[in-house]
């Protein structure tokens, strides 16, 4: 049957190609293109199901092989015009890209799967897991809430150990020839040695900083031994009930390797801070998390994220641990195993919360990270010619490397209007009527297309942004892994800085040189259609593309100027029961937000809001109705610091103890369908005119405010390194005794070494 229906499309396929070819007038194409407009309108409201996607996207492609058969024969310039031929053909390659990767992304996209829950299996046939949680420099209050929620996930306590692994106190830094920075390695290792020993948790470290997180993590595995390895990046917290979502896959095939879940990211990366959509729009992750991963499951292409997964540990032990040759470890990894015929499953659901960068600076160095990585992989790791692989799994990760190629096309598309407008070079042969009947529809059908495929995960036109934002600094990046492949280092992500002052982030003034030039040329464009009848018409239409271009480049200084955060501390919204306990009136209270710096409460009935008025303390405890023991109520001490017209409470914490971060995370972590709401609260469809007008406005306000941010203030201060490893005195109570890995979890050849402090709990 699956043959028949391959050649089905290949017969199928063949007849589109033919009749996209077939040479008609432009008044013919006009009324086509057109027509399938209207056709793709009319499945968009009334059709629903596989059936009506699949010829939505056929007819969309209809039109998109017509626009591009049309470009190959007839717009490139002649060969009396080198410049122009040469400028064209640069602008044909950069479309030929975007159109290879649109239809890479439709076979990758064709049916994402929606997995049915995995099955929940008894307390007595679950395996032993150990739970990786590599960190290098992040800070205190981000460990402890990371390993709390870790130590509170829903298993049997005998069958769960939480390991720290610390790349920021190995022996090397403590012996660092800088007597700071030893200090501050030893501190760190002494600190951070005492909190897993408060928690319940296991500490280790190594003797050298050496292959980065991949490293960090084949350490590790020398000195466990569960059956299953869970990866959580340090602030990534996961909720209560992630591994009972999980871990019945692993039951269902003796040869799945991977079971990976979304990054969920409860604070807005500087993007979304900066234009202010972080509770509205979808974040920039969750067309990959939401649509592509399921895409690649469908074909076992879902590959490992770094963080928030479940692998098997004897998978990375036949592949020789966590592959470490680029610096994306996971993904290198995924496909080592895939390549030896391990499969992989993709939970659409989300079970872990992390932090995103909060700078731009920092957002795009995760960035060239990534793309960095990918590109490694593929000039070394190419899955076009790997053995192993199945050919829709070669084509999915040829997808999501050669993705990290966009910044040469977004950089020809926003100089190349500029070349016809301030030079004359003649990069596209046309008039207009054939620009509009086929490049203006082929446009609107590709919007089109990405919205009815994407529309709940990523709204009109902010692709472009991301991609022209992070375009400007990757190009550099790009070049260099071509010319040294193996050269890149890993770079670790600052997270957790404040940022106390509106300020222009320091990679902005490239944003502004290009807005400049595309200014310059919008008033161009305008003078010579004034003055010159004979381009008026071509040069109104390419003024067009350029006022696009300006109104992108104008949205990404908004995206660089940026703004004070208010929030110290993520919020999350919770629907949770407690009591909360003033003096000597205790009155039951609905947790309605809450954070790592205090929470947002009403009174549960209007018998409890009148005892909550009339209480004279400001300080008290919080009592959590616990999901993980009916009988057990977690507490914390609370202060009322702000009460809202409507007599809400503004309470906040204060984490004194090691148990306060065990409540917290009970509170905060307990229920995964806060996270839920949270992202299905976000995922509203926003319609093509509806996004074209929220971004064009966008384009208007944000220059004015970019620019009023270039008038220094002298109160301004950036904090540009990370703040010095904090005293956990206020996290630690009395000195909690030692606590040692259990036997099982030490390697052979951990067992033939003497102690030492590397390995111990404190």
């Amino acid at each position: 049957m699956s043959l028949l229906r391959f050649l089905s499309f290949l017969l199928l396929g063949g007849v589109a190609v033919a009749l996209a070819t077939q040479p008609v007038s432009v008044q013919a194409q006009l009324a086509t293109s057109v027509s399938v407009i209207f056709l793709l309108a009319l499945l968009w409201k009334f059709s629903r199901g596989a059936e009506a996607r699949q010829l939505f996207i056929a007819l969309a492609l209809f039109v998109v092989l017509r626009y591009v058969y049309w470009r190959i024969t007839s717009t490139l310039p002649p060969l009396s015009d080198p410049v122009g031929l040469t400028c064209g053909s640069i602008l044909l390659a950069a479309e030929l890209y975007c159109v290879a990767m649109l239809l890479l992304t439709l076979v990758v996209n064709a049916e994402p799967l929606k997995r049915e829950p995995a099955p929940q299996i008894e307390d007595e046939a679950l395996p032993t897991i150990d739970v990786l949680v590599p960190s290098y420099d992040e800070n205190a209050s981000i460990l402890a809430t990371t390993l709390a929620a870790a130590k509170s996930m829903d298993y049997p306590a005998d069958r769960l150990n939480i390991f720290l692994l610390d790349d920021g106190g190995t022996d090397q830094k403590c012996a660092h020839p800088d007597p700071a920075i030893a200090e501050r390695a030893r501190a760190r290792r002494a600190a951070l040695q005492e909190l897993c020993a408060a928690l319940g948790c296991y500490y280790l470290t190594r003797e050298r900083n050496e292959h980065a997180k991949a490293g960090n993590l084949n350490a590790a595995l020398e000195h466990v031994s569960g059956d299953i390895v869970v990866v959580l990046d340090a602030d990534h917290a996961p909720f209560r009930s992630f591994l009972r979502e999980t871990i019945g896959y692993f039951f269902e095939d003796d040869r799945l390797f991977l079971v990976q879940t979304p990054h969920v990211f409860l604070n807005p990366d500087p993007i979304e801070q900066n234009l202010r959509t972080f509770r509205r729009m979808p974040s920039e992750n969750e067309m990959f998390y939401g649509v592509t991963q399921r895409g690649l499951d469908k074909w076992n292409a879902a590959f490992f994220c770094g963080s928030a997964a479940l692998l098997r540990r004897a998978a990375l032990d036949e592949a020789g641990g966590f592959s470490g040759v680029s610096v994306t470890e996971d993904c290198e990894t995924a496909l080592e195993l895939h390549a030896q015929g391990w499969t992989s499953v993709y939970v659409d659901k989300p079970l872990v919360a992390g932090l995103q960068p909060d700078t731009f600076a920092s957002f795009i160095g995760q960035r060239v990270r990534w793309c960095q990585g990918m590109l490694q992989i593929f000039l070394l790791r190419n899955p076009l010619l790997k053995r192993g692989l199945e050919p829709l799994q070669r084509l999915g990760y040829l997808s999501s490397m050669s993705f990290w190629f966009f910044p040469f096309p977004r950089l020809v598309f926003m100089l190349a209007p500029l070349a016809f407008i301030l030079f004359d070079v003649k990069i596209f042969v046309s008039n207009i009527e054939e620009a509009i009947a086929y490049t203006a529809t082929y446009v609107v059908v590709n919007a089109m297309l990405q919205n009815y495929l994407f529309g709940k995960v990523r709204w009109p036109w902010v692709s472009e942004l991301y991609e022209y934002c992070q375009g400007v600094f990757l190009t550099k990046a790009i070049v260099s892994v071509f010319l040294r492949p193996r050269s890149p280092a890993f770079n670790v992500t600052t997270k957790g800085l404040p940022q106390t002052q509106d300020r222009l982030s320091e990679l902005a003034w490239p944003f502004f040189a290009i807005y400049g030039l595309l200014a310059l040329g919008a008033g161009v464009a305008v003078y010579r259609c004034v003055a010159e009848p004979g381009v008026r018409q071509l040069m109104f239409f390419v003024g067009l593309w350029n006022m696009f271009n300006l109104v992108t480049a104008g949205v990404a200084l908004g995206a660089v100027a940026e703004r004070r955060r208010r929030e110290t501390h993520p919020r999350l919204p919770v629907e949770r029961r407690g009591a909360l306990a003033l003096g000597e009136e205790h009155v039951r209270v609905a947790i309605e937000e809450v954070s790592a710096g205090g929470c947002r409460l009403r009174a549960a009935t209007d018998a409890d809001a009148k005892a909550l008025a009339a209480a004279k303390e400001m300080e008290g405890r919080l009592y959590i109705d616990s999901i993980a023991d009916a009988a057990r109520r977690p507490s914390l001490s609370a202060r009322i610091v702000g009460v809202a017209p409507d007599g809400r409470r503004h309470i906040a914490f204060t984490l004194s103890q090691p148990q306060d971060h065990l409540a917290l995370a009970d509170l905060m972590y307990g229920d995964a369908t806060a996270l839920e709401r949270f992202q299905a609260a976000r995922r509203k469809h926003k319609g093509i005119i509806a996004g074209t007008v929220q971004f064009l406005w966008w384009g208007v306000i944000e220059p004015l405010r970019a620019f009023a941010y270039l008038r220094p203030r002298a109160s301004e201060t950036a904090l540009r390194e990370p703040p010095a490893f904090a005293d956990l005195s206020n996290l630690l109570g009395r000195r909690q005794p030692r606590l040692r890995p259990p036997a099982e979890a030490a390697a052979p050849r951990a067992a033939e070494r003497a102690p030492s402090s590397k390995n111990e709990n404190a």
